[in-house]
């Protein structure tokens, strides 16, 4: 099968190898990117010299016959790129967040509607082993009707936006966009309900200061002393050295949500960029009358505690693989919805929801206001 490729950023060509995994016919045929010379140079060295290279999506759909296409360019840039891949009807592979401003997120749910075209929206979480048992433990009823959620996310590599293109905020629409979303998604996946109401705070706390937009730690009087200073990391782009303490540096550094759901229970969610080291976390607790399930990502555990007898059930899980395995179900997800096998498991419809919360959260934030979550227009 013929895959096309707009935007050829590193997320998108690990997802690309895990299609590849899954069905090793799978062949990039064709690539928009704005940085053509470049990546001529990096497919001939990995001996893919028969890749088209194109200076706009329309030139390639309008060109090639293509099995699917792969959208992983800036944010900012999903929604507009979806649009013109979406009327071909041509089975879609979506990066997160689908839309960065509302909008946006608008544009993206009309043309959906008018559209023909599958769409698999890169939501791994919801498909991990873990998440998928603890799915499987809420709706047995074991733990009785989810009540109360409490989820976290304290992310330990979160300089990275702050110190490389992520610090722009017209690109990332907040890290509620970024991060949040991904959580928002599997929380509303296992519980099986969308949040009628949002509210939410955000604070900058640590990056943050007073030195120069565009000073890159290289060029810092400081950069021997400061301890988030990528001036001697070899591993990083040199585009990834911004200050993180300069004028320019966008983002919030931590934020939290309040969710009501229809059934009248609320969940509450909190972010995190600035912890480092075994002070990262990435899990919920659902809380029902009889039992608690809880699990965290990073650690691979799920825990059942049972309220009224003395027990509590331990699973553990082992995986290396991106996004804790759920890269690996997304991947064979999308070969199955271009053979016209399946159906997408992580559709659109879910991701314009997570994006809406996500935006509405945002504005809560930043109006100190409720937010009623509901499509404006529809």
């Amino acid at each position: 099968m013929k895959l096309g490729v707009i935007g050829y950023g590193a997320r998108i060509q690990y997802v690309i190898s895990e299609v590849m995994k899954q069905d090793p016919s799978c062949q990039i045929k064709s690539i928009v990117d704005i940085r053509k010379d470049k990546i001529r140079e990096e497919l001939r060295q990995q001996g893919l010299e028969n890749v088209q290279l194109y200076e706009t999506a329309e030139q390639m759909l309008a060109s090639e016959r293509l099995d699917g296409v792969l959208i992983g360019t800036r944010c900012s840039l999903h929604t507009s790129m979806a649009l013109k891949v979406l009327p071909t009807g041509i089975p879609l592979y979506l990066e997160k967040p689908v839309s960065t401003t509302m909008e946006d997120l608008l544009r993206l749910k009309t043309g959906y509607k008018a559209s023909r075209s599958q769409v698999v929206v890169s939501f791994p979480l919801r498909l991990t082993l873990i998440v998928q048992l603890v799915k499987e433990i809420i709706d047995s009823g074991k733990i009785g009707t989810v009540e109360h959620v409490q989820a976290i996310n304290n992310v330990t590599y979160g300089r990275v936006y702050f110190q490389n293109w992520y610090r722009d905020e017209n690109e990332t629409g907040g890290l509620f966009l970024q991060k949040a979303t991904h959580d928002f998604d599997y929380i509303n996946y296992v519980l099986g309900l969308q949040p009628t109401s949002v509210c939410a705070m955000t604070s900058k706390q640590i990056f943050k200061g007073s030195k120069p937009a565009g000073l890159k730690c290289v060029d810092c009087e400081d950069n021997r002393s400061c301890s988030e200073s990528a001036a001697f990391r070899t591993d990083l782009d040199p585009s990834w050295q911004s200050c993180c303490y300069a004028q320019d540096t966008g983002n919030e550094d931590s934020g939290s949500v309040l969710m009501r759901y229809p059934t009248g229970m609320h969940a509450s969610y909190s972010q995190n960029f600035f912890v480092q080291g075994d002070a990262g976390a990435r899990g919920a607790r659902f809380m029902g009358h009889k039992g608690t399930v809880e699990f965290d990502f990073i650690t691979g555990k799920v825990k059942v505690f049972m309220h009224h007898t003395p027990r509590i059930e331990t699973y553990e899980f082992s995986s290396n693989a991106g996004h804790f395995g759920g890269d690996t179900e997304l991947a064979r997800n999308f070969v199955d919805v271009m053979r016209g096998t399946a159906a997408s498991i992580s559709p659109l419809e879910d991701g314009l929801s997570s994006a809406l919360l996500c935006l509405k959260a945002k504005e809560s934030a930043e109006t100190g206001s409720f937010q009623s979550v509901y499509w404006e227009g529809f």
